[in-house]
């Protein structure tokens, strides 16, 4: 059997991908706060030392059994708050960086601790953005997580070229999505999000893509026999 750690899976791209592989007879455990499907675990990734002890626990009872094949894919992220740096409350701020940067790498790194010595094939993903590469006003603290976990997983694949039993590790660029993000910023006011506009003209001009659709690209990208490590794969490349 397939084992799929999804985080951030409660809705938009992540539900789709938790849908989808339990559909192809994967054993999916979903993380989230609001634990929507038949095997989420509920956990809070604004507390990163309580989240880290949910991973731990249910990553060691997944490793007590053998795997085909294992894919730890990170996709939990918030953009809130949308505002310049200067406005930003100290616990805003904190709570977003422990959602975006601190909870996200623990995930990825009790993944790492956990099924470091499964001999199996072991993806490690990064579900990634344009914005990693690219600054907003308005979203420093996701432009700045998103550039910063991409680097991460280049480092963590120069960590595991020489072992025994290595993870792959990559990120993924679904690229633009129809999901309640995007709703999201769309009635962020302009004095916080400057670009506002251009997002109501993707939406009217049809360039978000459907969840499910971005979904099918994402996992035929890991479904590929030979993926670089530390690579950025886009989603444009595979659907065009």
């Amino acid at each position: 059997m397939k084992l799929l750690l999804l985080s951030g899976g409660s809705r938009g791209l992540g539900s789709e991908l938790y849908k989808r592989y339990e559909q192809n007879s994967w054993l999916v455990y979903e993380f989230s706060r609001s634990a929507p499907h038949r095997n989420s675990v509920e956990v809070d990734f604004s507390d990163p030392l309580a989240a880290h002890a949910v991973f731990s626990r249910q990553f060691d009872q997944a490793a007590q059994q053998d795997w085909e094949e294992i894919q730890i894919v990170g996709n939990a992220a918030t953009l809130h708050p949308m505002q310049p740096l200067a406005k930003m409350q100290a616990q805003e701020l904190v709570a977003n960086t422990h959602i975006n940067i601190a909870s996200a790498l623990l995930f990825l790194s009790s993944a790492l601790d956990t099924f470091q010595d499964h001999t199996c094939r072991k993806l490690l993903v990064n579900i990634s953005s344009g914005a990693a590469n690219k600054g907003y006003a308005g979203w420093s603290l996701y432009c700045g997580a998103k550039a910063a976990l991409e680097n991460v997983v280049r480092s963590v694949a120069l960590e595991q070229q020489h072992l025994p039993h290595p993870f792959t590790a990559i990120s993924i660029n679904p690229g633009l999505i129809d999901t309640e993000m995007q709703a999201e910023i769309r009635a962020t006011s302009v004095d916080n999000f400057p670009d506002v506009q251009k997002f109501y003209k993707r939406q009217a001009d049809g360039l978000l893509r459907p969840p499910a659709q971005v979904a099918a690209a994402v996992a035929n990208i890991l479904s590929q026999p030979e993926l670089t490590p530390g690579e950025v794969y886009k989603v444009d490349d595979v659907i065009g």
